[in-house]
């Protein structure tokens, strides 16, 4: 059996637990040990903060002790993970919140790391869910040895996950993150050495859209 057929046939991880604050931590070290196991550790990070943000809801809009299920499963493009509990009436929503109140963008986060998310009602309350891109269906542009160089040297730069290869939206945009003080390095280094960053810039965007990327 192969990599790929074992990741496909892995049972769905899950089990009960009361909403309670100091449970979140020994969830999130599951659910990391989870995708470890399934050869999935570029997802661990994105996987627990969805994790600590669902339970969190549950316990600030549903209510401390409630009696919740967590549920995690992956077929080949998507793992997903589900939080449910039994109000059918409190259904989770992203709120407006200021820079300054303590709670309000749980919902926020999820949203902007996770590929999709949502809320299905069940005959013993609701389910929120959300899924996570496991980055086996490679896009075609990951075969470009440019952009397999350019992953090499974020790797070097100290991107712990290249965007050649990132398998989450966390994962890329800490490889983005890399990317951005990478360039900006090299325009010091060039402005250091009496050439012109805006030159540079200018030169290098137009050998881009000469080569069709």
């Amino acid at each position: 059996m192969n990599m790929t057929q074992r990741r496909t046939r892995e049972k769905a991880w899950e089990r009960p637990f009361l909403a309670e604050p100091e449970h979140v931590a020994a969830l999130r070290r599951a659910i990391g040990l989870r995708l470890t196991r399934w050869d999935l550790p570029a997802l661990a990070d994105a996987a627990e903060l969805c994790v600590t943000e669902l339970v969190t809801n549950v316990i600030t809009h549903v209510g401390v002790s409630t009696p919740t299920w967590i549920a995690v499963s992956m077929n080949e493009t998507h793992v997903r993970v589900e939080v449910s509990d039994p109000d059918a009436d409190t259904l989770p929503t992203p709120l407006r919140a200021a820079s300054t109140q303590e709670h309000g963008r749980g919902l926020h986060l999820v949203a902007a790391i996770a590929d999709r998310w949502g809320v299905t009602p069940t005959t013993h309350g609701k389910t929120t869910w959300c899924e996570l891109a496991t980055g086996h269906a490679e896009p075609a542009a990951a075969d470009d040895p440019r952009a397999t160089r350019a992953g090499a040297l974020l790797t070097l730069y100290g991107a712990r996950t290249t965007a050649s290869t990132a398998t989450s939206k966390l994962a890329f945009a800490t490889a983005e993150a890399t990317a951005i003080d990478l360039i900006a390095d090299v325009l010091h280094w060039l402005d250091a050495h009496g050439c012109d960053p805006d030159d540079f810039l200018d030169r290098a965007q137009s050998r881009y859209e000469a080569q069709g990327a």
